[in-house]
Formats: structure tokens, C-alpha cells, sequence
């Protein structure tokens, strides 16, 4: 058997009654029916929810756990299907870091102007794909974008590098700077979203020590604390300046692609119009 939403529906009024009998009345169901339910919705977990040996109908400590789960899983269903909201579900634009720069309120207030009835959340999650791969967004900003099965990339724009260094460093106090002038130093690497890497370097200039972190605050704690340095793109000086941080041009060093990404066939039906906006709001 399969479960359906009615099951759910079924089991949340027979904990909210506290008996079957009055929960088929408020259903306009049988109690025979409801009862029959009710089992085949244990049959299918393989735990019992109710605990019929007692006068007065008790949930078991499983039907406890299940009625929370139970009570989120109809509420989602019943906000997406309900017809006033149809179409205005929120849009959700996955990030590992520094979304789009300096041009993220330029599309937050773009979007709202264009798409008032459709809300836009920008979510950082910390992999590869900005949660895509997980579902838990419907686009995503990536800056290293790999190969993905199902997923669609396109690219919007370029991003400079620039260098990351203590703000009490004798570097900070320099115009511009280059890979060379970096290899001496310890350099944090965002192993799980970063796009820097040790063969960014010349081969006679790779940095002997490298800092590994796993999110954009640990890189700047690291950098912060001292003898460290890093690599990274101008949406990071715009998204995070730090007091004890030293962001400066650095010559010499690729740039960085910045892509838009999303499932196909896209998740929600507003995909195509972020892609539009984010086309036209890059090119200016």
C-alpha cells in the first residue's frame, strides 16, 4: 500500500480528538472506515501510532514522533495547493557565497518591482550546487559549477580576483597585488565551495602551506587571525568586509565565471523570467 494524504489527514484528527469515534464524525466517516485507515497507514510504516489498550485512546511515543512529521507534511500540501497562492510561491536562489556581489540588492529590488506576488529568497548552502542537487533550491549562483546530471548552467558574467590579507599586514599596505607576491604565505582554501586552488599559481610560486576551511566565515577567520592570505572574487569584498581583512587587486590571475543554474525541467515556473532579469541586469 501507498500512502496517502488522507491516511495523514485521518491520523492527525484521531490524535486531535483523542477517539476515534468523534474523529469519523468530524471526518464524515464510519468508524469501521477510519479504523481501517488507521491500520493500513501503520501497516505501511510497520509501527503502531495508537495505543488501543487503554478506556481513553493514547498516541504511542512513535505516533508522537510521526504526528509532528505528519502535521508539516499536510500543511505543505495544503498551502501549495491552495488557490489563492497559486503562482506565489517563494523562488529560491541557492548561493555558496557572496550571491552576486554587488549587483544582489540590484536584483532583490529588481525582482520585487517585476514579480511583486512572487517572493525571492536568496539561501546560502555550503556545496557544490548551492543545494540543486538536494532540491532544496530552484536556481543557484555558482562560480564553479562542474558537471551535474539534470542540471542546466549558463553563463552570466566574469568576476575579477582579488587578494584576501591581514589588514595589519605589510601587504595591506600595497596598490595591487600578485600570486607571486603570495606564494610565501599560507593560503586558505575553501575546499568544499571554493574556486581557488594551489594551480592557480605559477608552478615556480606555489605556496608551500595551505589553510583548509569549509565556508566563506571560517576563511575569514582564518585570514583575520594572521600570516595567512586568500584568493577570491570581487563579490566577496562586496558581500564581506571585515575589519581585520585586506581585500586588493590582484594582477595576473583569471578570472572567475559566474553562472546561473537550474534543474531541468526547472522546479518553479519562474526560473526562465530570473534568468531573463539576471541576463539584463549583468549587461548593463
Amino acid at each position: 500500500m501507498t500512502a496517502e494524504l488522507r491516511h495523514l489527514r485521518a491520523f492527525l484528527a484521531i490524535a486531535a480528538e483523542g477517539s476515534i469515534t468523534r474523529a469519523a464524525a468530524r471526518l464524515h466517516l464510519t468508524q469501521p472506515a477510519l479504523s481501517r485507515t488507521l491500520r493500513q497507514l501503520e501497516e505501511h510504516l510497520g509501527v503502531g501510532l495508537v495505543d488501543r489498550s487503554t478506556h481513553h485512546l493514547e498516541l504511542t511515543p512513535a505516533g508522537e514522533a510521526f504526528r509532528a512529521r505528519a502535521a508539516a507534511a499536510v500543511a505543505a500540501v495544503d498551502e501549495a495547493l491552495d488557490p489563492a497562492r497559486a503562482g506565489t510561491w517563494p523562488l529560491r536562489l541557492g548561493h555558496a557565497w557572496s550571491a552576486l556581489g554587488e549587483h544582489t540588492t540590484a536584483l532583490l529590488r529588481a525582482w520585487q518591482q517585476t514579480h511583486p506576488h512572487i517572493p525571492l529568497r536568496l539561501l546560502r548552502v555550503d556545496d557544490r550546487t548551492a543545494g540543486l542537487a538536494q532540491g532544496r533550491t530552484d536556481a543557484a549562483v555558482l562560480r564553479d559549477p562542474g558537471e551535474t546530471p539534470g542540471i542546466h548552467t549558463e553563463l552570466l558574467t566574469t568576476e575579477e580576483r582579488v587578494a584576501a590579507v591581514p589588514a595589519d599586514s605589510d601587504l595591506a599596505r600595497c596598490p595591487s597585488l600578485t600570486l607571486t607576491d603570495l606564494a610565501g604565505w599560507a593560503i586558505a582554501i575553501n575546499t568544499v565551495t571554493g574556486t581557488t586552488s594551489l594551480d592557480l599559481w605559477p608552478p615556480d610560486a606555489t605556496p608551500a602551506i595551505t589553510v583548509e576551511v569549509a565556508n566563506t566565515d571560517d576563511w575569514l577567520a582564518a585570514i583575520s587571525a594572521g600570516r595567512t592570505a586568500g584568493v577570491t572574487s570581487t563579490a566577496t569584498a562586496a558581500m564581506h568586509p571585515h575589519p581585520a581583512v585586506t581585500y586588493l587587486p590582484l594582477t595576473g590571475a583569471r578570472p572567475i565565471e559566474l553562472h546561473l543554474a537550474w534543474r531541468e525541467p526547472p522546479t518553479h515556473p519562474a526560473v526562465p523570467a530570473l534568468a531573463t532579469l539576471l541576463r539584463d541586469l549583468l549587461s548593463c
